[in-house]
């Protein structure tokens, strides 16, 4: 029986060589990748990259890294959004080794302290890392397989083996065929990104995210003429179920961004539809729409304009994107949803975005989660709320107060297995297959979850009243002048917990005035908010910061860094 809560119907997939042979099988000519290899302006050039291609390469990389004596090993994966990081992923998951995504952005000593954590005998990177993949101490690394050309004698080249692969196979090598995937078992190892100090391995199988792909399906659709545009971290589990895996579920065309700064470019040229992005990215692109429409003086128009539409779309008659064309002209003119994830989005936003005739998803969940546990769905939404608990999952709000507020817990198949060697932060959050997800939370009488705060961020005053930052965050970043904020809890003795907000103004939005006169400005405009607000939750104080707050790079504000910087 349909669930309720979902749009559609979804085809079950058991395991990654499904998700691929499903995909292929359909229309093996349709473009499953397109990017640019050259990037000068005189000599750009375009590679289109099929799924039968696709599939090939899988297949090809996979027999080469079997033929190392690699099957059951743990195979590391560093590299920006690319093809090759794809197809890697895929032929090291689909061959029975296990795939282990670190993040290329984390400093050189990070980096090899995960490798060597993770026990990885083998390393599928770009060259710029080769230097501090050697310098790992106490590594078990036996082959370093670069994406890149590259004169390191003991390296492999990645195109070398893709080669030989293909080779093989037409030679008759079926060590590929003769693998037998279970399901069940680990197959990914993700370490959590720096929000806490120390991150830790999240052991997931197959059948975790394909629960998880399958269960999105059901309640929002990417079409095979949508391509969507890869711009967040594709080794975080946000960027690789939803871009990549769902991508591929539905057969849709996945393009690289070339960097936050390109995406308008990028959009443009590969005539996106959809994409994942963060409240960052939106509030930004938000902004910059906005902007451009007061430059023009057309405000009072574009708002007129909105009002109007409005009311048509109420009588059946939707003419927003033949309105608003040349508005979404500045996004490509071909964008037509977003998913939005990692933290909650301003109502004004959302609607902003639709009120263009972009529709906005948002969802909820965490690595530990592969990662959805909840999402909007094409027919449901509420703005402020981030959806529904999947069809696929069961969900509890656990010691709620007399707001409805506990902490929400999940259970079903895309939690994870635990923690990679670390027993004991496995048996602190997982309890009769029940994950502690650390996060507070409410449904209200319709099902709908709404996310209060992070556990660790909740600040308990000396009354024993709980303050959620986000809560005081969303009304500080929708002032004019400031770019960013975060609140926190500044202890001035045993018996005053008084609340701080460290804030970076927008660039340009405060030009020519002192620090002083900043802080100024602000906070008589975090007084109007106070007066808003109940006594519990006034801002005590404003710290204006220079430089932009420390963030993952998924774009969440690093807290306990941030606050070590005001002791």
């Amino acid at each position: 029986m349909k669930d309720k809560r979902a749009s559609y119907e979804a085809e079950p997939i058991r395991d990654f060589r499904e998700l691929i042979a499903r995909t292929e099988k359909v229309d093996p000519s349709h473009i499953a990748y397109k990017y640019k290899i050259k990037y000068d302006k005189e000599n750009i050039e375009y590679v289109c990259k099929t799924y039968s291609t696709f599939k090939k390469d899988i297949e090809a990389l996979s027999t080469s890294l079997l033929d190392l004596g690699l099957q059951g090993k743990k195979i590391a994966l560093i590299s920006s959004n690319r093809y090759e990081w794809c197809t890697t992923y895929l032929a090291v998951t689909t061959g029975d080794m296990i795939i282990v995504p670190l993040d290329k952005a984390l400093p050189e000593n990070e980096l090899q302290s995960l490798l060597q954590r993770s026990g990885a005998e083998a390393v599928v990177c770009e060259a710029k890392y080769i230097s501090a993949i050697k310098n790992t101490k106490d590594s078990q690394l036996k082959h370093i397989i670069v994406m890149d050309e590259t004169t390191e004698a003991d390296c492999i080249s990645y195109e070398e083996l893709r080669l030989r692969g293909r080779k093989m196979r037409k030679d008759g090598n079926r060590a590929y065929e003769a693998i037998t995937i279970d399901p069940e078992k680990i197959s990914i190892i993700l370490f959590t990104s720096g929000t806490t100090s120390t991150p830790k391995g999240v052991m997931l199988s197959q059948r975790n995210i394909c629960s998880n792909v399958q269960a999105i399906g059901m309640y929002s659709r990417m079409l095979p003429t949508d391509t969507l545009l890869s711009i967040l971290p594709i080794h975080h589990t946000l960027e690789c179920t939803i871009t990549f895996l769902v991508g591929t579920y539905f057969r849709s065309t996945i393009a690289f961004c070339e960097g936050l700064k390109s995406i308008p470019k990028n959009m443009q040229e590969f005539q996106v539809s959809a994409f994942i992005g963060v409240p960052l990215i939106l509030e930004s692109m938000h902004k910059k729409i906005w902007k451009g429409i007061e430059e023009q003086g057309k405000t009072k128009l574009i708002k007129f304009m909105i009002g109007l539409t409005k009311i048509l779309a109420k009588l059946g008659i939707d003419i927003r994107r033949k309105v608003f064309k040349p508005i979404l002209d500045q996004l490509g003119g071909y964008l037509r949803i977003v998913f939005v994830g990692a933290a909650p989005l301003d109502k004004k936003i959302i609607q902003g975005f639709n009120d263009f005739g972009i529709e906005l998803v948002q969802g909820y969940g965490l690595t530990e989660t592969s990662p959805v546990v909840s999402c909007e769905s094409d027919t449901k939404k509420k703005p402020g709320s981030i959806g529904f608990p999947l069809s696929n999952l069961e969900l509890k709000i656990v010691d709620p107060d007399s707001d409805g507020i506990g902490e929400i817990t999940v259970k079903g198949p895309s939690v994870m297995l635990g923690y990679y060697e670390n027993e004991e932060a496995t048996k602190k959050t997982m309890h009769d297959g029940w994950f502690s997800t650390g996060d507070f939370g409410y449904l209200d009488k319709k099902g709908y979850l709404y996310i209060s705060g992070r556990k660790s961020d909740i600040i308990v005053l000396k009354n024993g009243k709980n303050i959620y930052p986000q809560e005081l965050e969303f009304l500080i970043n929708k002032l004019d002048m400031v770019e960013e904020s975060m609140v926190f809890a500044r202890n001035r003795n045993s018996m005053d917990t008084s609340l701080c907000a460290k804030v970076v103004c927008s660039e340009n939005a405060l030009e020519g005035k002192t620090q002083e006169e900043k802080k100024e400005i602000v906070w008589k405009e975090v007084q109007k908010i106070n007066e808003t607000l109940p006594a519990v939750k006034h801002i005590k104080e404003v710290i204006i910061s220079e430089e932009p707050l420390a963030k993952t790079t998924t774009q969440k504000v690093k807290r306990y860094v941030e606050i070590q910087k005001t002791k």
